[in-house]
């Protein structure tokens, strides 16, 4: 029977069975990577301007004569959200992290699981595009915390990354015709561009969010979960930019 892959807090830490299925959706996202650009053409990432063009809409409130208060009060400033856009740009584009074909939106309800299969599938590409590598594998961490009561206690610890990274790593040099083997080298370097990345998915979906809120039909609280998006950001990036990738 086909269904939604259920992820369940500390179940899925605990779980030999959530392993499994994370080893599942690892090897599936690998292999969307390494499907190659249509004509050998050199696919570019479009994170940054995707990005700048929700920014673009968001700055329309951050006027004095904005209406939504929340805004005023609960989201930083303009000023500080393009400064640290810019920096994000200069800083994550030197990591080296490969441009692929990504999903961009990979949280529990696109993922699907076929038991009988025993295989996982991606739905709903809506947001899919070449990107990074790295951005695509740290906006899906971000995911265990949810969506309508976030619980970033839910982020995968090192260990669960290093396991889950490793996997991807094999089957995404298989796909690619690199061979299998995975240095901790490689291994390490993915899971600093990983976290680094991570920081830009929470302002991605802050920015989604923002725009969603002054736009939507739907009964959520958009603003809410772009504070704790842009929350996360600014709590966790100390640490995330105290990580090195490897000489």
């Amino acid at each position: 029977m086909s269904g939604i892959l259920p992820y369940s807090g500390e179940d899925m830490v605990l779980s030999d069975s959530h392993f499994s299925l994370l080893r599942l959706i690892s090897r599936e996202m690998a292999r969307i990577h390494a499907i190659h650009a249509h004509n050998g053409c050199i696919p570019k990432p479009n994170l940054w301007i995707k990005m700048r063009k929700y920014f673009s809409l968001v700055a329309t409130e951050f006027t004095e004569q904005a209406s939504n208060v929340r805004i005023q009060q609960e989201v930083p400033s303009q000023a500080v959200l393009e400064e640290e856009m810019a920096w994000m740009k200069e800083h994550l584009s030197q990591l080296g992290s490969p441009v692929v074909l990504c999903h961009n939106d990979l949280l529990c309800k696109n993922i699907i699981h076929n038991n009988k299969e025993g295989h996982v599938r991606f739905i709903d590409y809506e947001y899919s595009s070449y990107n990074y590598q790295a951005f695509d594998i740290g906006n899906h961490f971000n995911e265990f915390a949810g969506m309508s009561e976030l619980d970033y206690g839910l982020y995968p610890s090192r260990e669960m990354q290093l396991e889950w990274l490793r996997v991807y790593l094999q089957a995404y040099k298989l796909a690619t015709k690199k061979g299998d083997e995975v240095s901790d080298r490689e291994l390490e370097t993915l899971y600093v561009q990983v976290n680094k990345f991570a920081l830009a998915s929470h302002f991605f979906w802050g920015f989604w969010a923002l725009i969603q809120a002054k736009y939507s039909s739907i009964d959520f609280d958009f603003l809410g979960y772009a504070v704790l998006r842009f929350n996360q950001y600014f709590k966790t990036k100390p640490a995330v930019m105290a990580l090195q990738i490897p000489e």
